[in-house]
């Protein structure tokens, strides 16, 4: 098993490698070649989003019947309790920690000062009351809910019925082993559609080479630095603190078992769309349960946004800076707060931070057109986020294993209670 996933993700690599060296190649002749612009990139372009759509295929019927079985083999609703409190404490505690990294790095290298953008006046808007976020993620239809993707009223109903299937004891038995099987042949779905990952993930970073190149990205250069930066120190500070303080375990041995779900969330720029790769690698290579991992990760891949957050912060301060407004020390609270929360609602596909970093931008009371400079580079920096986004959920599942007397796998990976 092992051994086909280190070759896959060689194969991934050189996908990746490829495309960017292909998209910068011909960036620059696509608008005077007719070969390029009407037939190349637009199969490129074909080729990429049915890799993305296969991976959004699986996402519903995975989740619902993972997240089912998953509450399901817990047993006990006190434990199911137990391990969500533990789960969504640690989800927006990473978060919040994201979010003070991007904050803090944008005042230190300061990416906006220099451009004294003039002429804009700002249009702030409320953000969406607490309340009304709350009331949302209770369906009224869940079939609707299924219909339109909607991930958190998803989870809330796959939560309750799973719950309910350990109170109807022996019938509910029946209906969590026709959706175990239904998991299991998903799992063998996602094995088929990784198959063509290196493909998909050579289109992908082929197009958005090619559409951005060096020239778009140079005037944006320490917006990108500090974004990888942070999403880089939040990894290797918040993340291996999570790996040694719960597990006990060398976190290069987690870095390991979870690269080939990073790698395909920096591709594919999707949270939700990495979920199987996510799932397979925390069962298969960190030894979490099936229990733990399908309630912890479809539940991380919509409401824990760490990438996506720490992001807010600094683009956040970029169009302060842009448009010489200064942010007070309650102002940039104000940004942890509401980056925290509306990370909850924050969809887990390509472009979705963007959305977020909107609410966050009016909700501050910041010009609304600094959208307008962070949406030029926003997929070069989407893939970074979401690689942390994916990686965080990794590492929340293994701490909440290992809280729960859990033993991992691996050569350094000894849970000691």
């Amino acid at each position: 098993m092992k051994s086909k996933g280190i070759s896959l993700l060689w194969k991934i690599s050189a996908g990746f490698a490829l495309g960017i060296i292909f998209g910068f190649a011909v960036g620059p002749m696509v608008s005077g070649s007719p070969l390029l612009s009407g037939y190349v990139i637009p199969f490129l372009d074909v080729v990429g989003r049915i890799f993305l759509t296969l991976l959004r295929m699986i996402i519903v019927p995975l989740v619902f019947s993972s997240i089912v079985v998953g509450a399901a083999s817990i047993g006990d609703p006190k434990k199911l309790g137990r391990i969500g409190v533990k789960t969504v404490a640690l989800y927006l505690l990473t978060t919040a920690a994201a979010i003070v990294f991007g904050l803090v790095l944008g005042n230190l290298i300061k990416p906006g000062i220099g451009m004294n953008i003039e002429g804009v006046t700002s249009d702030p808007m409320a953000a969406k009351p607490l309340m009304d976020v709350i009331l949302a993620i209770f369906p009224v239809n869940p079939i609707d809910s299924m219909a339109r993707g909607d991930m958190l009223q998803i989870i809330v109903f796959a939560i309750f019925f799973g719950v309910a299937a350990i109170f109807a004891g022996e019938k509910g038995k029946r209906i969590i082993g026709a959706l175990e099987s239904i998991a299991e042949t998903m799992y063998s779905m996602t094995h088929m559609i990784m198959n063509l990952a290196p493909y998909g993930v050579f289109a992908l970073i082929a197009i958005t080479a090619s559409r951005h190149g060096l020239s778009i990205l140079a005037p944006f250069a320490k917006v990108i630095f500090a974004v990888y930066l942070g999403c880089f120190l939040h990894a290797a500070i918040v993340y291996s603190a999570l790996i040694a303080a719960f597990c006990k375990c060398s976190p290069l041995w987690y870095f390991k078992g979870v690269r080939e779900a990073s790698i395909t969330a920096f591709v594919t720029r999707s949270s939700s769309g990495t979920l199987p790769i996510s799932i397979a690698n925390t069962r298969d290579n960190l030894g979490v349960s099936q229990g733990i991992c399908s309630f912890v990760l479809p539940l991380g891949a919509t409401v824990n946004m760490d990438g996506t957050a720490l992001y807010q912060g600094v683009c956040a301060l970029f169009v302060a800076q842009a448009f010489g407004i200064e942010l007070s020390l309650s102002a940039q609270i104000s940004i942890i707060v509401t980056a925290t929360l509306a990370s909850i609602g924050t969809a887990g596909v390509p472009g979705a931070g963007l959305i977020m970093l909107t609410m966050v931008i009016t909700s501050t009371g910041l010009p609304i057109e600094g959208i307008g400079l962070v949406a030029g580079i926003d997929a070069v920096l989407d893939a970074a986020r979401t690689c942390i986004n994916v990686t965080g959920d990794t590492a929340v599942a293994a701490a909440v294993a290992a809280s729960e007397g859990e033993k991992l796998t691996g050569s350094k990976a000894e849970y000691m209670p």
